[in-house]
């Protein structure tokens, strides 16, 4: 059985591509394996220094490296809107978002800049309103592609509860972290299908990492010691975890609409492979509703997508 692993991935020279978290963790490794084929890589992060510093880490072994660290904190709509301007004011075309970046089981409820869920802020939120912002460069550069970060602990969280997005009335935190994986999940599906009726060629695909061993400067860092062993048993490398990512941006068969994830137990550990169950996981109602009120919340209304169904 052949196993698809970076050295699969084809020569991006001219290609940009966007990674949000591309400090740490998966979004590290993402970043590393663009470069590495040829792509100029937006390295999207919340602290300059620390993208700086990975951005020499990069270089290390990657010297021509084609990399640019932008700040972007996706737990502020205005950050948010601020990168995304300066994104289609210096990019004339934009191949690859990466949408990598999460936060994972905050042990007490935080709340966003804007007054949202932590969690939901930032892992779905955030990255909802980062995509409708750029989707006017996306829509203008042949064949891109949206990649969005779900997780297995989308499970913890078989349907959303419209009454209680935030976590108000009742927190738990990987409760609020499933809430999230399940949101970016459905956006990710309902992102196809409005690709699909506004007849453009810019594809939208969810990937998972499985149980990706981030616990060197990565999404490991609120866990519990038996949290942190506990999964470490169930886990594989971060460069393994970011394959699915890598395999769903640059894949040629790739076609949208699908979720990408390790192919071995238990869909944790393993190379990619494309989930043929997933769009079981496609509640219609549910990821039309969750657009609607994640419009409501963000201002971010995709006014390019609607403009091509309506011409």
């Amino acid at each position: 059985m052949n196993h698809w692993t970076v050295n699969d991935i084809p020569d991006l020279r001219g290609r940009i591509a966007l990674v949000t978290g591309a400090n740490r963790g998966l979004g590290l490794e993402e970043t590393r394996a663009l470069a590495q084929h040829g792509a100029h890589v937006i390295m999207a992060v919340r602290n300059l220094k620390q993208g700086q510093l990975a951005e020499a880490e990069i270089k290390q072994t990657v010297p021509d490296a084609s990399l640019e660290v932008m700040s972007l904190d996706l737990s502020s709509l205005a950050s948010v809107r601020e990168f995304a301007a300066r994104v289609l004011q210096t990019h004339q075309r934009l191949d690859l978002l990466l949408n990598n970046a999460g936060l994972t089981a905050l042990p007490q409820r935080q709340e966003t800049q804007d007054g949202f869920e932590m969690q939901f802020g930032t892992n779905h939120l955030g990255h909802f309103a980062l995509t409708g912002l750029l989707v006017p460069r996306l829509l203008t550069t042949p064949g891109s592609r949206v990649v969005t970060m779900t997780s297995n602990g989308r499970r913890t969280a078989a349907h959303l509860d419209f009454d209680d997005l935030q976590s108000q009335r009742s927190y738990s935190r990987w409760g609020a972290y499933g809430k999230s994986k399940r949101a970016n999940l459905l956006f990710a599906f309902e992102l196809q299908t409005r690709f699909t009726e506004a007849g453009v060629g810019t594809i939208s695909v969810a990937a998972h990492p499985g149980g990706a061993n981030t616990s060197k400067g990565g999404s490991w860092d609120h866990l519990s010691p038996f949290e942190r062993f506990f999964f470490g048993l169930f886990s594989q490398s971060a460069s393994m975890g970011a394959l699915p990512l890598l395999y769903a941006a640059t894949h040629e068969h790739i076609t949208g609409g699908e979720l990408v994830g390790p192919g071995g137990f238990a869909n944790s550990i393993g190379y990619p492979k494309v989930d043929r169950h997933a769009s079981n996981e496609y509640d219609h109602p549910a990821a039309a509703r969750l657009w609607k009120v994640s419009e409501e919340l963000t201002g971010v209304t995709y006014d390019a997508l609607r403009q091509r169904v309506e011409a």
